[in-house]
């Protein structure tokens, strides 16, 4: 069984840099995943082939994000959160260079599926916030973190198009290589270890298989407009992918250390945080495709607004900024209402930016309104998904559950993509052999968004009430934990405590059962105080570690009645030496 253990090297952090380097990260990724807005409908021009091939440019990167998001998470908790987060960032530097230096469409494939590799960077991130912050932070920590992808995308696009406008377009991925490496260099210089991690194996069977599943699911979403949403090429991939989640699910299930704990995931909880984060990326990305074409759709069409690849960008680049504001409001909202309460307001917010949207489409400053509401939402919405996720798993799957939510968004995006490209397909008008989109095709587009956020706020109205309201509420497994057993009142409580009997914070205390099996596990809250409930009535051995401390093994015996036995754990004051 997964244990989580803390490595007694790794020192806490002292300095404030964390979040905004960590954030940082997340931002060089949504540049990453940017980059090439302003040059798509160039693509097969500079690379000299048809257009259907040159999608494969973004199509790499989206199926390599999709694999790599849940495989990095889990390797994180497993080897630590910073190293695979500089690895990541480290592949998707490599991958830039060698896009930058080729005008070939294999070897550009090549790079951008290692730039796809750079989304694990968001989940361990998240991971690296939840194990070194303390909760007072946390909430818009995590909130800030979510919503890079959205800041980053938001700033990067007018940045892109100016670059792209003015110079040779190579020039973006050497831009992105060099922010790739700054990256790198202020997380080993800023960033810790983190102390968590995840005892056990690598489930590489669980991995192959999920990348196949995905690939064979997001393949056909991405390519079914150029093959044919009908056509035997779909619809074999499709029942492909369902057969191979499905085997998958099932080795998922009997497996010792699984690479995702799906009865973890079916938790309500994790269940519809995740069904929600994909209506989100819905959301997310179709104000992403519809504003910066109506934008830039010349005045003649009598709807277009007639603004250059420049203006556009500066135009929407509000939606990613608001988003970064939202991140203190979220923390304080949560704080007080819950991260459940601010994820419905969020879904609230981005069905009035839509349904206003309908209305607002006939001057560029209708264009600013929208991308600001929009933003607002989306940015409350994204800033509540990692706090649910996190108050609903163990510390030890932080990664690979954060993992997983991001893939949910990614998947969200990746069918809006689909579907609002069918849609705006099917209803261009043909002028001179060319495709232009029609206002009809923007006003549907802006119908399945507000569809999808009702969905998405269905779903957030199933999600459990949380016990209590902590400060950041359900975002830590030891305030979890101590809910959870002060409502059962079977199991062991007391306190954490030092030579001198000061109190340990975030000791990691783990419950192991007479077979030598954990049975429970948690980590001191800031007065020392733990509680843990029981399986069975037995004996048991509780064991209690921290940074600077030599461990402490206590056994107990508990009757199985309702009454909880106190037992304070006292650490060894002597630091542990490194090996």
């Amino acid at each position: 069984m997964t244990r989580t253990t803390t490595d007694p090297r790794t020192r806490r952090p002292s300095g404030s840099g964390i979040v905004p380097v960590l954030a940082f990260a997340g931002i060089v990724v949504a540049v990453m995943q940017t980059l090439l807005v302003p040059v798509i409908k160039d693509l097969p021009e500079l690379l000299g082939t048809s257009p259907s091939n040159a999608t494969w440019v973004l199509t790499s990167t989206l199926l390599a994000g999709a694999v790599a998001t849940p495989i990095m998470g889990r390797l994180g908790d497993l080897f630590g959160k910073r190293r695979m987060l500089i690895l990541s960032l480290a592949v998707m530097v490599v991958g830039a260079l060698i896009s930058a230096v080729t005008s070939d469409l294999l070897p550009m494939i090549v790079g951008r599926t290692l730039q796809g590799f750079a989304m694990g960077a968001i989940p361990l991130g998240i991971g690296l916030m939840r194990d070194m912050l303390p909760r007072e932070k946390l909430g818009s920590a995590m909130a800030l973190m979510s919503s890079s992808i959205g800041v980053g995308g938001g700033l990067a696009l007018p940045a892109a198009a100016l670059v792209a406008q003015h110079t040779n377009w190579h020039a973006l991925f050497y831009g992105a290589a060099g922010l790739g490496v700054l990256s790198i260099v202020l997380t080993l210089l800023v960033v810790p270890e983190s102390p968590m991690r995840a005892e056990g194996s690598f489930d590489l069977p669980g991995a192959l298989g999920l990348s196949l599943g995905l690939v064979l699911f997001l393949l056909p979403i991405t390519k079914g407009s150029d093959w044919g949403w009908t056509s035997g090429t779909t619809l074999g991939l499709f029942a492909g992918a369902v057969v191979a989640l499905l085997l998958w699910g099932v080795y998922e299930l009997r497996t010792a250390a699984p690479l995702v704990d799906l009865r973890t995931t079916a938790r309500p909880a994790v269940l519809f945080t995740n069904l929600a984060s994909i209506m989100v990326g819905v959301s997310f990305y179709v104000v992403s495709l519809v504003l910066p074409q109506l934008l830039q759709l010349p005045k003649a069409t009598g709807y277009g607004l007639g603004q250059s690849m420049v203006v556009a960008g500066l135009l929407v680049a509000p939606l990613g900024l608001t988003m970064m504001f939202t991140a203190p409001v979220y923390a304080r909202l949560s704080a007080k209402y819950g991260p459940k309460t601010t994820l419905i307001l969020g879904m609230l917010i981005i069905g009035i930016g839509y349904g206003a949207g309908l209305g607002l489409m006939s001057a560029a400053w209708q264009s600013l309104v929208i991308a600001v509401i929009l933003g607002a939402g989306i940015g409350l919405a994204y800033s509540s998904l990692p706090a649910l996720i996190v108050g609903a798993v163990p510390a030890s799957e932080t990664g690979a559950a954060n993992g997983l939510n991001t893939l949910m968004r990614s998947i969200g995006t990746s069918v809006s993509s689909a579907v609002i490209g069918m849609v705006l397909a099917n209803t261009a008008n043909n002028v001179n052999g060319v495709a232009v989109p029609t206002m009809h095709g923007f006003r549907v587009s802006f119908l399945i968004a507000t569809g999808a956020v009702a969905v998405g706020l269905l779903m957030a109205l199933f999600l459990p009430k949380p016990n209590r309201a902590p400060q950041l509420r359900a975002s830590s497994e030891e305030e979890a934990n101590l809910a959870r057993a002060e409502e059962a009142l079977r199991g062991f409580r007391g306190r954490v405590l030092d030579a001198d009997g000061a109190p340990v914070a975030r000791a990691k205390v783990t419950l192991i059962d007479r077979r030598g099996r954990q049975a429970g596990a948690t980590l001191s809250a800031d007065d020392g105080s733990y509680a843990l409930t029981v399986p069975a009535q037995g004996a048991y051995v509780l064991a209690a570690r921290a940074t600077g401390h030599a461990p402490r093994a206590s056994a107990a015996t508990h009757a199985g009645d309702d009454r909880p036995v106190d037992l304070d754990l006292a650490l060894p004051g002597e630091p542990v030496s490194a090996r």
